[in-house]
């Protein structure tokens, strides 16, 4: 299959509108006061006016230098010297007690430079929130922790509500497009653990399309998923950040996102957001999720 030309204009169905709105505003300048980072900006997702404009952000934690090299990611890549900002989860956890999020997602860079690839900081981070705003529900997308087994057991001590983990693509795919201290069987391996230790925390993972892969590597690719209990799965389309990152080889139509999540449903997740848009942190499923967490809870 060919590879998208830099010249093909966008089809109608991957236009964005631009930020903006007091939402947007209001959270933007509280998190640049307390130098906190989001993916929202970093990874330049495409729903950033929602999401902000709605009143939910997805906190970076740990920097915005990430020790891998993904060819998909635009999240800066290098040495993070091994620097920490031990304010940082008091700092996040003050921004969303201020701003009174009921939901929030919190992710980080990998932090292969560090022992326990900054579990405890991300743990810690977790646990300042539901110290200061417990009824705020709180997901966290970790890294793979290059799958130590203390580090995934500390996250799920921290109080967390839903553990998300990306296998991002396909597994035959996955040594092009992700770090090659990533591995498919080796994120599947956190996701399961994750259900082994606790299985009351709900999991969830995404799939980007629209980098070669077929509808029937993406069929097993959500049979693995199940087989490790996640319950979530979203599905988007790949955007290429800069030249320097993987082409776009397909802009998958909304119709076939449409069937991946009539399929999905039909082999037991819970809920699939699945469309050209959609990311991991993304509020269909958080909306869904904080619905099945609270009625839990009463």
């Amino acid at each position: 299959m060919a590879s998208v030309s830099h010249t093909t204009p966008k089809p109608e169905w991957l236009k964005i509108r631009p930020p903006g709105g007091e939402n947007y505003s209001r959270i933007k300048e509280l998190l640049r006061g307390l130098k906190l980072h989001t993916v929202c900006e970093e990874a330049r997702c495409p729903n950033v006016a929602e999401c902000w404009g709605g009143g939910t952000a997805t906190v970076m934690l740990m920097g915005d230098t990430c020790t891998r090299a993904c060819r998909f990611c635009h999240v800066k890549s290098g040495n993070p010297k091994r620097e920490l900002d031990a304010n940082e989860p008091v700092n996040v956890a003050s921004a969303i007690a201020e701003l009174k999020l009921r939901y929030v997602v919190l992710t980080s860079v990998d932090r292969d430079d560090l022992a326990d690839g900054g579990a405890d900081h991300f743990a810690r981070t977790v646990e300042e929130i539901k110290k200061r705003r417990p009824e705020t529900l709180v997901e966290v997308l970790i890294p793979d922790f290059q799958g130590n087994e203390k580090s995934i057991e500390r996250i799920c001590l921290s109080g967390v509500d839903v553990i998300a983990h990306n296998i991002e693509t396909v597994e035959r795919l996955t040594s092009t497009v992700r770090d090659r201290r990533c591995g498919y069987q080796q994120s599947l391996d956190v996701l399961k653990k994750v259900k082994e230790y606790f299985p009351k925390i709900y999991t969830k993972s995404s799939v980007m399309v629209g980098l070669g892969e077929s509808r029937e590597e993406i069929f097993k690719a959500m049979d693995d998923l199940r087989a490790a209990g996640v319950q979530i799965v979203t599905f988007g389309q790949y955007l290429r950040p800069t030249t320097w990152h993987l082409p776009v080889e397909e802009y998958v139509h909304p119709d076939v996102f449409k069937e991946y999540e009539k399929v999905g449903l039909e082999k037991g997740f819970l809920c699939v957001p699945s469309g050209p848009l959609v990311r991991s942190s993304y509020r269909a499923a958080e909306k869904f999720l904080e619905g099945l967490l609270r009625s839990r809870a009463n």
